[in-house]
C-alpha cells in the first residue's frame, strides 16, 4: 500500500491564551522496517506544564504499545490503568486518538474522548463504520472507545483534533455550542472544493487559524489539528556545493535541469555552475529579509537561489527547534523549511569540493563542513518531519 502512494503527515497547534507550553501533544513515527507509519494526538486536561506533561505520557506509550501490535482493549486499558483520574470528575486526566498505518493496506483507529476523527474521500465525509466499545477492567468499567478500520485510497484524508477545534466559538453568537463536529465538515469540504490538492500541512493550519479566528483571536483551549493525506509524492531537489571535479559540472547542470519537482540551490559557486550549465543568468537581489544571512537571488527554471553553509546551518538549527505552531518568517532558511515541509521526497546533491573560506579558523566553530551540516538537517528531515531523504555525493 505504502508503495503506490505517498502519506504526509502533519500537525498545527496553537497554545491556550498566553501559554508558552501547549497541553496537547502530537507524535509521529515511521517505522521503516516494517514500512508503517503511527500518529497520536493527546489532550492533557488543563493547559500548560501540567497537561503538556500528561499528554507526553499518554502519546508516548499510545505510539509505544501501537508499535507492538497490542490490540485496542489493551492499549486503552494500559494507559487508563496509568493515568491519574481526576477525583470530581472521575476522568482520565488525558485523552488520546492513535492511527496506525499498517504497510498490508489496513488503517486502524483508536479514539478515547477526543473529538471525532474525520475521514475525507473523494473530498466528501467519509464513516468507514465506527465501532463503539465499552470497556469492562475493574477501574475502566463502563468508559468507552471508538475505533474503526478501512483501507485508504489515493486522495483520502483522515483529520482529528484536540476539542480546541470543535469547542471553539464556544458562546458566541454564531456557534453557541461551539463550532462542533458538522461545521467542521461543511468547512473542511468546502476548503477541498476550492484546493482540492491542498497539503495536509495546509489544511491543518486552515483548520487550526478557523477555529482561532471563531475564539475572537484569542484560544480559549489549546488547539490542534492532525492531518493525513494519502497521494502522489511531492519531490524536491536541494544542490548545494560544487563538484568535486569539474568535468562533473556538467552533470550537476543535466541532474538539475531534468529533475520533475521543485528545485532549491544553495551555495554562489554551486548556482555559477548550475547558471553556466542551464545558460540562463543569476539575478541578485538586496531584499535582506533576515539579518543573518544575504538575500536570496532568482534564476529561470530554479524556484530558490540561497547562500550556501550559512542559510543550510540557520536551516538545520530551525528544523531542530521546530514545534506544530512553529511561526516561520519569510527569510532564506525560512523559505527553504516552508519548500520542505510541502515536500515528501527530498534529493540532496552534496557538491564535495572544498570552499577555502570554511576553514578559517576565525569564522564561528558552528560553521561544520558541509557534508556534516547537510547529513544532520537530513536526519532532522527524516526522523522529525517523516520525509523521504535521499543523499547524493559528487
Amino acid at each position: 500500500m505504502n508503495d503506490d502512494f505517498y502519506i504526509e503527515v502533519a500537525c498545527e497547534q496553537r497554545n491556550y491564551g498566553n501559554e508558552r507550553i501547549c497541553g496537547d501533544v502530537f507524535l509521529s513515527r515511521k517505522i521503516r522496517e516494517e514500512n508503517r507509519t503511527i500518529a497520536v494526538l493527546s489532550d492533557g486536561m488543563g493547559h500548560g506544564v501540567k497537561a503538556n506533561v500528561l499528554a507526553t505520557l499518554t502519546a508516548t506509550m499510545s505510539a509505544n504499545f501501537t508499535f507492538e501490535h497490542k490490540d485496542h482493549q489493551t492499549i486503552a486499558d494500559i494507559i487508563m490503568n496509568t493515568l491519574p483520574v481526576c477525583s470530581e470528575r472521575h476522568m482520565s486526566y488525558s485523552t488520546f486518538t492513535i492511527v496506525d498505518i499498517e504497510s498490508n493496506g489496513l488503517i486502524r483507529i483508536l479514539e478515547y474522548d477526543n473529538p471525532r476523527t474525520i475521514i475525507m474521500r473523494n473530498n466528501k465525509y467519509f464513516d468507514p463504520k465506527w465501532k463503539n466499545s465499552v470497556m469492562e477492567t475493574d477501574k475502566n468499567k463502563g468508559k468507552e472507545i471508538r475505533s474503526c478500520s478501512f483501507e485508504p485510497r489515493k486522495e483520502d484524508r483522515i483529520l482529528f483534533f484536540s476539542d480546541g477545534i470543535t469547542q471553539s466559538g464556544l458562546g458566541t453568537e454564531k456557534y453557541p455550542l461551539g463550532w462542533g463536529h458538522e461545521n467542521l465538515i461543511i468547512y473542511i469540504e468546502k476548503t477541498l472544493k476550492s484546493a482540492p490538492g491542498i497539503s495536509a500541512v495546509k489544511l491543518a493550519e486552515k483548520i487550526v487559524n478557523m477555529a482561532y479566528r471563531n475564539d475572537s483571536y484569542h484560544a480559549k483551549d489549546d488547539t490542534s489539528c492532525a492531518s493525513i493525506y494519502f497521494r502522489e509524492p511531492r519531490r524536491l531537489l536541494i544542490s548545494t556545493g560544487p563538484p568535486y571535479e569539474k568535468e562533473k559540472d556538467e552533470a550537476l547542470g543535466k541532474t538539475v535541469k531534468e529533475f520533475k519537482g521543485k528545485k532549491i540551490v544553495c551555495g554562489a559557486t554551486t548556482a555559477d555552475i548550475i547558471a553556466r550549465e542551464l545558460g540562463v543568468k543569476i539575478e541578485d537581489s538586496l531584499d535582506f529579509t533576515d539579518p543573518d544571512l544575504p538575500p536570496v537571488s532568482s534564476m529561470s527554471g530554479i524556484d530558490l537561489v540561497t547562500e550556501g553553509i550559512l542559510t543550510i546551518t540557520k536551516v538545520t538549527r530551525i528544523l531542530k527547534e521546530h514545534t506544530p505552531g512553529f511561526e516561520l518568517g519569510n527569510g532564506p532558511a525560512d523559505r527553504i523549511i516552508k519548500m520542505v515541509k510541502e515536500s515528501d521526497e527530498i534529493e540532496i546533491i552534496i557538491g564535495t569540493r572544498i570552499n577555502i573560506a570554511h576553514q578559517d579558523p576565525s569564522l564561528p566553530v558552528e560553521l561544520e563542513i558541509r557534508r556534516t551540516v547537510v547529513k544532520r538537517m537530513a536526519r532532522l528531515l527524516e526522523e522529525k518531519f517523516l520525509k523521504e531523504v535521499s543523499i547524493r555525493y559528487i
